[in-house]
């Protein structure tokens, strides 16, 4: 398997060398900086590959995490020719610089969602957390969104009633400014009230309604994706329920199966997240990708613990509720299945996903969920396990 970092590129606090002493000479990025709808020129790529190259460490850029899809193509709004028009350059753009795997998602409105950033732990350190009752919290008394009663159990609605009323400016603050954080780069941040105004644009946009606008997106892209041959691999929704009455449609294995046949081809691929996929008890996350190994063209590998009221938060690699030995054990025996085929890609590209604030990273101000320390010790729990479960005695699951 092959270790991979995720950079923000000129973005990012942690630089390319401290990445490298890591040992993890693979580079997930993306231009950032670039906003959605726009076209990724091969200058601009070219360009974060030379910066890669010369600050002369052997890294390389193996997976664009990731090229985003306009809002619009979410809700399916207007003549949206331009936009596939210049999605599909873009993918081009990337193929002729070499890039050929895309990690995406098709999450409405918000990437990942966070309600505190600095959680802290038990023997020092901060972890990210999901709290159902903040989440309601924001959704039923700040921005009031009408039927949000209705989404949580009566206990929530009465512990994010009282959260509310004991709140501060501030504490409402933080909130907003944790639910933003999960989107980087040059994605548009909103407060209470830019936020109304923008779940407004989904009044009336259901499920089918988003199921279908993504079935658009797939017969847009991956006839491209094959001709170009390049993956695409869908991110699991996170977490993997419905927010902000917004329809979530990437959170288990029966929609991983639907994405899968929208468009049946290898390039119609998924990014295996084990803590996104993780955080809904309802999902075996090593059985899910037993599933579909064939079509994992990518891996996050990361751990939550979820409570009982549906909260959750980021755990130590192989402290969480999923059993990341068997995990792994999948990923390594698919890549053994690929190798025995004579495929030359047939080396799985991971990387240790979010991790806590340790050290001499709380205060450094990197991007939330993606500390170097932390994620350093993500990767070398995850590195032994691998080691270990590649021993010539060892059979996988």
């Amino acid at each position: 398997m092959i270790e991979s970092w995720r950079w923000y590129g000129p973005l990012d606090k942690i630089e390319l060398g401290e990445i490298a002493q890591t040992g993890a000479l693979g580079i997930v990025n993306a231009l950032h900086e670039i906003p959605y709808g726009e076209v990724w020129t091969r200058e601009a790529i070219a360009a974060r590959q030379t910066m890669i190259a010369d600050a002369g460490h052997g890294q390389k850029w193996h997976v664009v995490e990731s090229l985003p899809i306009h809002e619009r193509i979410k809700r399916g709004e207007g003549d949206l020719t331009e936009l596939f028009a210049n999605y599909r350059q873009s993918m081009a753009n990337l193929a002729a610089e070499g890039l050929t795997t895309i990690c995406y998602n098709f999450m409405p409105l918000i990437d990942w969602t966070r309600t505190r950033l600095d959680h802290p732990l038990k023997h020092g350190g901060t972890s990210l957390r999901f709290e159902q009752r903040q989440i309601c919290a924001l959704e039923m008394f700040m921005l009031e969104r009408a039927g949000a009663e209705n989404d949580f159990t009566p206990e929530i609605v009465a512990q994010a009633k009282q959260w509310y009323d004991q709140s501060t400016e501030d504490d409402q603050t933080a909130l907003i400014a944790a639910i933003m954080a999960g989107l980087p780069g040059a994605y548009e941040r909103y407060d209470v009230t830019s936020m109304k105004e923008a779940l407004k644009l989904y009044d009336g946009i259901g499920r089918d309604d988003i199921r279908s606008n993504y079935a658009r997106f797939l017969a847009e892209v991956i006839p491209a994706a094959q001709d170009l041959g390049m993956r695409f691999a869908v991110h699991p929704d996170d977490p993997p329920r419905d927010i902000f009455g917004l329809p979530r449609v990437m959170s288990n294995a029966e929609d991983i199966a639907w994405v899968f046949a929208q468009q049946d081809a290898v390039e119609n691929g998924l990014t295996l997240c084990s803590g996104s996929l993780g955080a809904n008890p309802a999902n075996d996350v090593p059985a899910i990708a037993r599933e579909f190994s064939e079509r994992i063209h990518f891996a996050h590998l990361r751990n939550v613990a979820k409570d009982a009221d549906g909260s959750f938060e980021e755990a130590a690699h192989l402290d969480g509720d999923t059993d990341m030995v068997e995990l792994v054990s999948v990923l390594l025996g698919e890549e053994q299945a690929r190798k025995e085929e004579g495929r030359a890609d047939w080396e799985l590209v991971w990387r240790p996903d979010h991790g806590h604030e340790l050290l001499h990273d709380i205060g450094s101000g990197t991007h939330p969920g993606y500390p170097l320390i932390g994620r350093l010790r993500g990767l070398a729990e995850m590195r032994g396990v691998i080691k270990a479960l590649s021993h010539k005695n060892v059979q996988f699951s």
